[in-house]
């Protein structure tokens, strides 16, 4: 990427300056003559239409999917005179996911979509495997896999915007292909976000635009960004002037970094990264193994899951949905109530979810995304009684280590954990933490491979 920039910039256009005949043009030349093209207007017509109906999509997918989750974790167990699942409520509900994305993953097109243990995929799903994609993830995300739905609604908009373009017999070139699915992917995610900058920011970083030299680039502009505002709200609070800031005052008052909060926030981030690292190797290991059998092997992964959240319903009197879920819907209610959760109930949450974790990454479907933010909000939570921490800052801390530990997509990871924040207030110490949280990733070993 630096070497063919520092081509174009040598070649300014003029006959004069000596380029040759087989010089790169300018990037600028480049992106004029792109969008002058005929095709490339059209295509981006054809990206704004299929932005309607893949939300449609992604937005009915998604209320399915929780309506169904309700139904099996909700009313079913009050039908049944249950207050709450018993402990031996996901035994069932998981048995179920193990055989239909067993049966799914061996029968149908597409093996049920990628493995959630390979990370985030940029690339949409043929429309040949849309319907092995949805029945996965309707057979593992409502019945209890410790995993979110980003991973489905990126192959669901792929795979839909270019359904659309074969129905309008549009012609089929490797460039439209990667653009109409990286539109319809992102127009299907930002569904579950809730903002299109965060699904697009993901998708550059997923797509790896610029290889590893995006992040070399990358990482050290995040980190001196975050020092250059933890500098200025600094000296503006010491000095008492301001050079002007783009930001709304809001009403509700916001939590005030200090240095104790910065500091301890770079030890919770090597902590979280570190412990994330079982989990991901767990799960590759896992990937591995159920891939040869798939139809075999899957149910017994599932039962494994079952058995940590039944484990841990009988060890802290809690429901089995805490550990049998995703972790969106307890997110809320932990960051809201904290006290609610003693000492033991976050040790038995942090190992009994995570273990959960690394077999639903290796065998059953979905995404890698909200059961990171939940475990490392809760290690944050369990960590904000060191002296000088406060509750906000260690949380934020913790829920940008544990994601770029799983996704090891810093950036995307930042503008999540924000954005969940609903403020601005902590980033400097969520930037500060995801850069570390990076570096000791990378640094730890890589473990196996694993097939996408």
């Amino acid at each position: 990427m630096t070497e063919s920039r520092s081509s174009g910039a040598g070649n300014t256009g003029d006959p004069g300056s000596g380029g040759g005949a087989g010089a790169v043009p300018p990037e600028p030349d480049v992106l004029r003559h792109l969008l002058r093209s005929p095709g490339y207007p059209k295509l981006l017509v054809f990206c704004a239409l299929i932005g309607v109906p893949v939300s449609l999509a992604a937005f009915w997918f998604l209320v399915g999917l929780r309506r169904l989750e309700h139904l099996l974790w909700a009313d079913l167990p009050q039908a049944l005179g249950q207050d709450a699942p018993p402990w031996w409520w996901p035994f069932p509900l998981l048995l179920v996911a193990g055989v239909l994305v067993g049966l799914i993953v061996t029968h149908l097109p597409g093996a049920g979509g990628h493995v959630p243990a390979a990370g985030m995929q940029v690339g949409g799903s043929s429309p040949a495997a849309l319907p092995g994609v949805l029945l996965a993830a309707a057979a593992s995300l409502p019945l209890g896999a410790v995993l979110g739905p980003e991973a489905p609604l990126i192959a669901l908009g792929g795979g839909l915007a270019l359904l659309f373009r074969d129905l309008a017999q549009a012609p089929a070139t490797p460039q439209n292909t990667a653009l109409l699915g990286a539109a319809g992917a992102a127009a299907a995610i930002s569904a579950i976000f809730g903002n299109p900058v965060v699904a697009a920011v993901l998708l550059i970083e997923v797509a790896g635009v610029g290889g590893p030299q995006l992040f070399a680039v990358m990482l050290p502009a995040l980190l001196s960004s975050g020092v250059g505002s933890l500098v200025f709200t600094g000296l503006g609070r010491w000095t008492g002037l301001g050079t002007g800031e783009l930001s709304l005052k809001l009403s509700a008052p916001l939590p005030r970094l200090d240095l104790a909060d910065v500091l301890w926030s770079l030890a919770v981030a090597v902590v979280v990264a570190v412990a994330m690292y079982p989990v991901r190797a767990g799960a590759r290991a896992v990937a591995a193994y159920v891939r040869v059998r798939p139809l075999v092997r899957t149910v017994p992964f599932a039962l494994g899951a079952a058995a940590c959240a039944a484990a841990y319903a009988l060890a802290t009197g809690r429901s089995p949905a805490e550990v049998a879920s995703s972790g969106e819907a307890a997110l809320a209610p932990l960051a809201a109530d904290p006290q609610a959760w003693g000492i033991g109930a976050l040790v038995a949450v942090l190992a009994f979810k995570g273990a959960a974790y690394a077999l639903c990454l290796g065998s059953l479907r979905g995404g890698p995304v909200f059961p990171s933010l939940f475990l490392g909000a809760a290690a944050g939570v369990l960590l904000a009684p060191l002296p000088g921490l406060g509750f906000v800052p260690a949380m934020a801390a913790g829920m940008a280590a544990a994601t770029v530990a799983t996704l090891r997509l810093p950036v995307s990871s930042v503008v999540l954990v924000v954005l969940v924040l609903g403020s601005t207030a902590m980033m400097p110490v969520v930037i500060l933490a995801a850069v570390v949280a990076f570096v000791v990733t990378e640094l730890l070993p890589a473990g196996r491979p694993v097939a996408a």
